[in-house]
């Protein structure tokens, strides 16, 4: 059976592209609510209204429908932090700028979704394989920062790989406590203690990262 819920009494059958567009909306929906780990065909369908076996069709296993849903949050959250560093004035701006949208205030339930994504990691290889692929992507974005900082003078770092990777772990895992966790730490405390480690990382003046330069895009 091809068709989804229509709005209103009636239902109207859509392009295969648009159809897995919205089986991709349903399984986001449900992730947000139930988690990566319990979101099954059958209730990514019943939130369509349609049959298990429409998500089959369109999509060879679960896994693949979480890979997607996964990659739809990530890679849109990638985007607007890649284009804000692109369009900041330094690239001590354009540092300030991830760390801006690496940890937005209404974004909890995308971070929830990467610790979803990476509890099941080892169990869904398409997840995995997602997970992965843009855990480097931002790694990518956070190194050509630093290493654009380095060349201009305004950071001295002699492994900016490594570095890149030190921070990125950081706020990784201080985002993640608030979280799991909740009241254990506070938004502020991640912003501080991420901030002051990437400064001791770049030789930072203390403090560097939390200023801001009047008229500097993305800072």
């Amino acid at each position: 059976m091809d068709t989804v819920r229509a709005e209103g009494p009636g239902r109207r059958r859509l392009p295969p592209a648009l159809r897995r567009e919205a089986i991709i909306d349903a399984a986001l929906e449900v992730a947000v609510s139930k988690g990566l780990a319990s979101t099954t065909v059958r209730d990514v369908a019943a939130a369509m209204g349609t049959s298990s076996g429409l998500i089959h069709h369109y999509f060879d296993s679960m896994d693949d429908v979480l890979a997607a849903a996964f990659e739809r949050v990530a890679a849109t959250d990638l985007a607007v932090s890649a284009d804000l560093v692109a369009g900041a004035a330094s690239p001590l701006a354009g540092l300030r700028a991830f760390f801006d949208s690496y940890t937005p205030a209404d974004k909890d339930w995308a971070f929830q979704l990467w610790l979803d994504a990476w509890a099941e990691a080892a169990r869904r290889p398409a997840l995995q394989a997602t997970s992965r692929r843009l855990n480097l992507a931002w790694e990518t974005l956070l190194e050509a920062t630093i290493r654009a900082g380095v060349v201009d003078g305004s950071f001295a770092c002699p492994d900016p790989r490594a570095a890149a990777w030190r921070i990125l772990s950081l706020l990784d895992g201080l985002a993640l406590q608030i979280v799991a966790h909740g009241t254990t730490i506070t938004r502020s405390d991640v912003v501080t203690w991420a901030s002051g480690a990437a400064e001791r990382e770049l030789g930072l003046v203390p403090g560097s990262l939390q200023a801001r330069d009047p008229g500097a895009t993305g800072a």
